[in-house]
């Protein structure tokens, strides 16, 4: 076998494997999706069934049952505003321990990062305790500020590496030329690192969105995302799966689009500063 025999197998392998996984990845998808078309009968039917009359009963079902316009646009208040919170402080906070580093920024950034080791349910108490006490229960500031302190430590994280791999030189040289702390910040390293930030900004956004432990328990029908709408899908009588696949899917379909069209930028950010 030729060496450029060996590479185009070597390739096609790779391809292979790669459709293999984005497959397997998928497929979960696909089947809540495909469910969602199925009556209940046909959603439990052993062995599964691929080939069945669709119907739209499920999605009719939910239309007659819940407002799911209000629970959507709470999802995408709370993300966005989350997501916006979480960019603006760390934002700040990166930059300063990215171009002004002391000995205790990495004691610092490990310290942030260990507190995603503590499990929610630690400190449910105290947080509903406190956010009944000052009126915040079934809110959506409630909401906006537990998932911006929940995604802190990640995007700070992210950022201060992004922000890391940017040359000192160069706000060196604008600050030269007079540029002020705005004009550094504004003119010169966002721009450059934009797609570091877009890829960050995804990644909250997806995290916000899923977060379903704190919308449960710090909700009920005011400010309840779809998270929350997923969950009320769990009745005594047990899981009705091709309803519940139903809701899934509009609550997933959004950020999937969203993730979609937003991929280039994602795969352009994460991969920022890679190559030198």
């Amino acid at each position: 076998m030729t060496l450029q025999q060996s590479r185009r197998l070597q390739s096609l392998l790779l391809g292979t494997l790669a459709w293999a996984i984005a497959i397997l990845i998928f497929f979960p998808i696909f089947w809540m999706v495909l469910t969602s078309f199925k009556t209940e009968i046909d959603a439990f039917a052993t062995p599964p069934q691929f080939i069945f009359t669709p119907t739209l009963e499920n999605y009719l079902h939910i239309n007659e049952r819940s407002n799911y316009f209000s629970y959507a646009w709470n999802s995408v208040l709370i993300s966005f505003s989350a997501t916006a919170l979480c960019l603006l402080i760390s934002v700040p906070a990166a930059y300063s321990m990215a171009f002004y580093e002391t000995q205790r920024t990495k004691g610092t950034l490990l310290w942030m990062l260990s507190t995603k080791m503590l499990p929610p349910v630690g400190v449910l108490m105290p947080i509903y305790l406190l956010a009944k006490s000052m009126g915040l229960l079934d809110t959506r500031i409630a909401l906006i500020i537990i998932y911006t302190l929940i995604n802190l430590p990640i995007v700070v994280w992210m950022v201060y590496t992004y922000f890391k791999d940017i040359p000192k030189d160069i706000l060196e040289a604008a600050r030269l030329d007079g540029a002020t702390l705005w004009q550094e910040m504004v003119r010169v390293l966002l721009p450059i690192a934009k797609g570091g930030l877009a890829s960050t900004v995804l990644l909250s956004l997806i995290l916000c969105w899923n977060e379903a432990f704190w919308s449960l328990n710090l909700t009920s029908s005011n400010a309840a995302p779809l998270t929350a709408l997923i969950a009320s899908y769990s009745s005594p009588e047990g899981l009705f799966w091709a309803k519940l696949s139903a809701v899934s899917t509009l609550a997933c379909a959004p950020i999937l689009i969203f993730g979609w069209i937003s991929q280039k930028q994602l795969v352009r950010g994460l991969s920022f500063g890679a190559v030198k």
